[in-house]
């Protein structure tokens, strides 16, 4: 999900789409916050990884 936020930011910078910029900034901040909830231990959507 941040990938694909990421990649969504530098298209629509180079187009200059605000739209895809947008969701660019939706996706990367939504990745990033199940991404630390992921590292600190939490179940992200029901999921719990026993490691």
């Amino acid at each position: 999900m941040i990938i694909l936020g990421v990649i969504l930011l530098v298209i629509g910078l180079v187009t200059g789409i605000s739209a895809l910029w947008t969701i660019g900034i939706i996706l990367l901040a939504v990745g990033a916050v199940l991404w630390i909830l992921g590292a600190m231990g939490h179940a992200v959507a029901g999921h719990r990884h026993y490691w």
